[in-house]
C-alpha cells in the first residue's frame, strides 16, 4: 500500500494511491498519517477500506503532495553507510554505524522548494532509502524482530551542507539540519509491498546530469541491523524516520566539487517508492 498526504503545507490530508494511480480520500479512516495511525492498525484500517470501496477519489489537478508522515518524533541518520561513499569522502569502512540526528523540521515535501542556507557555499545532495517505524521498539533481539517493526519504506533526501558539517563543528548536525534538507515522499510504501529494502535501486541526477546510482545491497549495515542497533542505545518511536546512508557520487566526492546553487533542479527515486524533484533558491 502507498500511503501519501496531500494539500497546501499544514493543510494536508491523509490518502491512499491505488495501483492504477489513482488517489482515495482516507479522511474517514484516519485525521493524519503519523505514529498513532501507525501504531493502531491504521494501515490494516486504510486497507479494509480501499478492499470495501466508497473511499471518494480526489482530484489530482495542481494538487500538492506534502511529506507522507507528518512531522517524525525523530530522525535518526547513518552516514558512511555505502563502501564507495566512505571511499569517495577519503573515510575508512566504520567498524559499527556511524549515527547522527537530524532535525525532525527539516521535512518537506518531495516537490517542494528547498533553500540554500545563507552563507553556503557547500550545500550537497544524498538520495537515501528512509525507514519509518510502525511500532515502539527496545532492545530489539536481532533481524527477525527488527523487521517487525517497520512500518514501511519512502525516498529520503538528505540534503546536507558540507562546510557547515564537517569545519565548524566536530559534530554533524550544523549541516544537516538547515531549513528545508529533508525532503520525503512522495509515498509512504508498506514494507510488505517493498519486499527486500536490500534490492533496490537508488538514483540522483542534477540538471539532467546522473551524479548518484547506487543500489541498496551495497549498504555496510543493512537495514534490519540498523533497526537493531539503534534500539539498543535509544527507544524508537511510531512514526520516527531513519535514514540510512547514500551510495557514491555526492559533490563532495566528485572533481571539481560542483556543490549545488540557486536554480539548480535535483531528481531522484528509488525502485517501487516513486521518484522526487526539487529545485533550490536562495534563503
Amino acid at each position: 500500500m502507498k500511503l501519501l498526504r496531500v494539500g497546501a503545507p499544514g493543510e494536508e490530508r491523509p490518502a491512499v494511491r491505488t495501483d492504477d494511480g489513482r488517489l482515495l480520500d482516507l479522511s474517514s479512516v484516519t485525521r493524519d498519517i503519523d505514529g498513532d495511525f501507525l501504531a493502531s492498525g491504521g494501515v490494516d484500517r486504510a486497507r479494509a477500506a480501499v478492499v470495501a470501496g466508497g473511499l471518494p477519489e480526489l482530484d489530482t489537478d495542481g494538487l500538492r503532495i506534502g511529506a507522507p508522515l507528518v512531522r517524525p518524533g525523530k530522525i535518526i541518520c547513518v552516514g558512511l553507510n555505502y563502501r564507495d561513499h566512505a571511499a569517495e569522502t577519503g573515510a575508512a569502512i566504520p567498524p559499527r554505524p556511524v549515527v547522527f540526528m537530524k532535525d525532525p523540521g527539516t521535512v518537506v515535501g518531495p516537490y517542494d522548494e528547498v533553500l540554500i542556507p545563507r552563507g553556503s557555499v557547500k550545500t550537497d545532495w544524498e538520495v537515501e532509502l528512509a525507514v519509518v517505524i510502525g511500532r515502539r521498539a527496545r532492545y530489539l533481539d536481532g533481524p527477525e524482530a527488527a523487521r517487525a517493526v517497520i512500518a514501511g519504506y519512502a525516498i529520503s533526501h538528505d540534503v546536507s551542507e558540507r562546510e557547515f558539517q564537517l569545519e565548524y563543528s566536530p559534530q554533524w548536525d550544523l549541516g544537516k539540519s538547515c531549513e528545508t534538507f529533508n525532503p520525503l515522499g512522495p509515498w509512504l510504501v508498506t514494507a510488505d509491498e517493498v519486499g527486500d529494502p536490500q534490492d533496490l535501486g537508488l538514483h540522483l541526477s542534477v540538471n539532467g546530469v546522473k551524479r548518484q546510482d547506487g543500489r541498496t545491497g551495497d549498504m555496510i549495515f543493512p537495514v534490519d541491523h540498523i533497526v537493531s542497533y539503534l534500539s539498543q542505545y535509544m527507544v524508537l518511536e511510531p512514526g520516527d524516520v531513519i535514514n540510512t546512508g547514500t551510495p557514491a557520487g555526492v559533490a563532495l566526492g566528485l572533481p571539481g566539487t560542483p556543490f549545488l546553487r540557486p536554480g539548480d533542479t535535483v531528481e531522484l527515486s528509488v525502485d517501487g517508492l516513486g521518484s522526487q524533484r526539487q529545485t533550490f533558491t536562495q534563503a
